[in-house]
């Protein structure tokens, strides 16, 4: 019986603060609230202050009753971007048309109950008159403040006539899921060593990659090669066994290792781990610079889930990178247990490695010798929030370059 009066108690204050948070509009809060101080004059006739109380009281019930009948419906018309990037304003435009016989009036169109990681102004973009059968156009535009992976509640076309008190209207929209790319500053320069090794399997390789192999001409067939390779009208032009030779693929892999450590004790702030995000940015930007060359981009990302992407030397594949730095979760556990072994399985074929890193400690310190001891040529970035009370040398990272949350966020970076 307590169990149920309570789950009855939880849903009534979840009704209440909808209704306060959606339905009221600013001025409607502040006439609520002028209800409940003015209700003490009820007490007694004698206490002028009633008037004030019964005529705010009349005040929202016409408001009410008006916005009832002439609550908007309507059809909408357009759809919501599914992809956005942090800190940046998002709008699509909408086309609303009057299903009913009365006119709308002050007609609205937004996301209500948008959760705390989004900035909205409610009521900014309104249609003053909207005729029966008539259609307008209409812009929603919400800022995303951290990237992730969003399911929007509906939108809601709604009326604040006719006193602007509250908002009247059920009608919606829902939308596709939301994914929020990292915002990042393109890197200008980016000192990167970088060779090229031999891919096993070239042909499969590039056939993953968006390429095709290079054909070089036709020679004599040896016995014991693949019968696949065999040019038959050119074996039928000469007279004797001929095959397609090609010219083996060698390719510059660059890794990208993600650290996504963040301490137990550490909590989010609003707009999440700033050295986190900055790390995120970061191999953003990396990869960014890195897709417009001849470079195949393997991305190594542990959060609660491991993250390994191959992306080919196109910049459309960039995109794929974008959309998987999206979700990267921090993690609170060291993820270079994960890491650690999904990089060494590739370091025979990879020929640069970019290691970002929000920690020092002796798994990272681990898996930086296996990197160079496989070959590899390495560049590592520490991000660190203070750079000036620092506690890592970073003369013990090889190949190290410090930067500080606050540069990343200047943005323009030349990385020497």
């Amino acid at each position: 019986m307590k169990l149920r009066h309570r789950s009855i108690t939880l849903r009534a204050i979840r009704y209440f603060w909808r209704q306060w948070r959606d339905e009221l509009t600013p001025a409607g809060k502040i006439a609520v609230w002028g209800i409940c101080v003015t209700g003490m004059g009820t007490v007694s006739v004698l206490m002028p202050i009633y008037q004030l109380f019964f005529g705010l009281v009349m005040l929202l019930s016409i408001a009410a009753t008006a916005g009832y009948f002439f609550r908007p419906h309507v059809l909408i018309l357009g759809d919501f971007p599914d992809h956005g990037t942090a800190g940046r304003p998002l709008t699509a435009a909408f086309t609303l048309k009057n299903l009913r016989r009365l006119p709308a009036y002050d007609v609205g169109l937004n996301f209500l109950g948008l959760p705390e990681v989004f900035e909205t102004e409610l009521d900014r973009d309104m249609i003053p008159r909207l005729g029966a059968g008539e259609s307008a156009a209409i812009s929603v535009t919400i800022t995303p403040k951290r990237r992730g992976r969003y399911q929007l509640p509906d939108l809601r076309a709604y009326s604040t006539f006719p006193f602007y008190l509250g908002r009247s209207g059920k009608v919606s929209k829902s939308v596709a899921p939301l994914i929020v790319v990292p915002n990042f500053e393109p890197i200008s320069m980016l000192a990167l060593p970088t060779g090229s090794r031999y891919q096993p399997g070239g042909i499969a390789l590039t056939s993953h990659v968006g390429e095709s192999p290079e054909y070089i001409g036709n020679r004599d067939y040896v016995p014991g090669e693949p019968i696949r390779r065999l040019d038959f009208r050119a074996w039928a032009r000469t007279g004797k066994p001929v095959v397609r030779e090609y010219q083996e693929e060698y390719y510059c892999r660059v890794a990208l290792v993600l650290d996504t450590f963040v301490a137990p004790n550490r909590r989010a702030g609003s707009r999440g781990f700033e050295d986190l995000e900055a790390a995120v940015s970061l191999t953003a930007a990396v990869a960014e610079f890195l897709s417009g060359g001849e470079h195949i981009i393997d991305l190594f990302a542990a959060g609660p889930e491991l993250h390994v992407f191959r992306s080919g030397r196109h910049t459309a594949h960039f995109e794929n990178v974008l959309e998987i730095l999206a979700g990267v979760e921090p993690c609170r556990d060291d993820p270079f247990a994960k890491l650690g072994p999904a990089v060494s399985d590739e370091l025979l074929r990879i020929s640069t490695a970019v290691v970002v890193l929000l920690v020092w400690n002796e798994s990272r310190r681990q898996l930086l010798d296996r990197i160079t001891e496989a070959g590899c040529r390495l560049r590592t970035f520490l991000i660190v929030r203070d750079s000036r009370n620092s506690m890592v040398d970073p003369t013990e990272i090889p190949e190290c370059t410090v930067l500080d949350v606050a540069d990343l966020a200047r943005g323009s970076l030349e990385l020497r």
